[in-house]
C-alpha cells in the first residue's frame, strides 16, 4: 500500500512537472517547467545551497558521531547512562528542534541575551544572526544536534560487534591508539558511516519544515523554493514547482544508487 501511494504520487509530479494538469486544462506533455528552471538563476543558487547545507550538515554529523561513540565504547563506567544521554533526543521531531534552535539562536534568542548580559555585546540587536542567515548556521546546526545521535547509534552497535577483539588483538601486536582507530576500527565501522550518511544528506538536501522556519526568504533552500512556487496563486507555476521536486528526487536517488553501489563493491572485498 505504502510502494503504491509513493509510486502514484511520484507518476503524477512526473506528470504535472510535463505540464499535464487536466484540472486546469493542461493536457500536453512538454518540458517548458525544466527549461524554465534550468535557465533560472535562483533555482541554481538555491541548489547550491541545499547542496551546501546537506554536505557540511552530514560531514560535521559523522566526525561527533564517531568521537562520541568511540569515547562512549571506551567508557569503562556509566556506558549505558552515557548512551542513554547521548540518544536523548533520538525521537525529538526536527520541527521541535527547529523551533528550539530559534530560541537559542536568533538575534532575541537565549544566546544573544546571555552574551549582552555578560557585557560581549552592546544590544541583543548586535549578536551575529545565526538563523535566517546566509551561511544556513541554525539549519546545520540543527541538522548536526539531531542526526549525530542518529549515526552514533549505528556506529556505535557496529563498535558493539567484536570490534574490540580485533583492537585488543592489535594492541597486543604494538599498534598504537592512532593506528588501531584508522587499520582496524575505522574499517570496521566504515560501512554503518556510509549507510547513516547516505540517509542524513538526503535527509538534509530534501527537508522542507527546518529551512523554511530557520532560513532566509532569498536564497531559500531549494524544498522551500518548490514549495513557494506549488503555493503561487499562479497555476501554472506549479508545473516548476512539481520540476524542482523531480531534480530533488533524482539527486537523492542518485545519492542511494551509489550507496548501493559501493556497498556491494565493499561486500565483494571483504568476500
Amino acid at each position: 500500500m505504502v510502494l503504491v501511494l509513493f509510486t502514484g504520487g511520484l507518476v503524477l509530479g512526473l506528470m504535472q512537472s510535463l505540464n499535464n494538469m487536466p484540472i486546469i486544462g493542461k493536457n500536453d506533455f512538454n518540458f517548458d517547467a525544466y527549461v524554465e528552471i534550468f535557465n533560472d538563476r535562483v533555482f541554481w543558487i538555491s541548489l547550491r545551497l541545499s547542496l551546501y547545507i546537506a554536505f557540511v550538515s552530514t560531514a560535521i554529523s559523522i566526525v561527533l558521531a564517531v568521537a562520541c561513540a568511540l569515547l562512549i565504547h571506551h567508557t569503562a563506567r556509566g556506558r549505558r547512562v552515557s548512551t542513554f544521554i547521548f540518544q536523548f533526543n533520538l525521537p525529538i521531531p526536527h520541527i521541535v528542534g527547529a523551533v528550539a534552535m530559534l530560541f537559542l539562536l536568533a538575534q532575541g534568542g537565549l544566546l544573544s541575551r546571555i552574551s549582552f548580559a555578560l557585557g560581549l555585546t552592546d544590544s541583543p540587536g548586535d549578536f551575529y544572526p545565526m538563523t535566517n542567515d546566509r551561511g544556513a548556521i541554525g539549519i546545520i546546526a540543527e541538522y548536526v544536534w539531531k542526526e549525530t545521535v542518529f549515526i552514533g547509534v549505528v556506529v556505535l552497535a557496529a563498535l558493539a560487534r567484536g570490534v574490540g577483539d580485533y583492537e585488543d588483538l592489535a594492541r597486543t601486536l604494538g599498534a598504537g591508539r592512532w593506528k588501531r582507530f584508522w587499520h582496524v576500527i575505522l574499517p570496521l565501522i566504515t560501512p554503518a558511516i556510509v549507510s547513516t550518511s547516505v540517509i542524513v544528506f538526503a535527509f538534509g538536501f530534501g527537508a522542507f519544515e527546518v529551512p523554511f522556519l530557520l532560513g532566509q526568504p532569498f536564497p531559500a533552500a531549494l524544498p522551500v523554493l518548490a514549495y513557494k512556487n506549488f503555493a503561487d496563486v499562479d497555476l501554472n507555476a506549479r508545473s516548476e514547482a512539481m520540476a524542482i521536486a523531480m531534480v530533488i528526487a533524482v539527486i537523492t536517488a542518485v545519492a542511494v544508487f551509489a550507496y548501493t553501489w559501493l556497498s556491494r563493491r565493499y561486500v565483494r572485498s571483504e568476500s
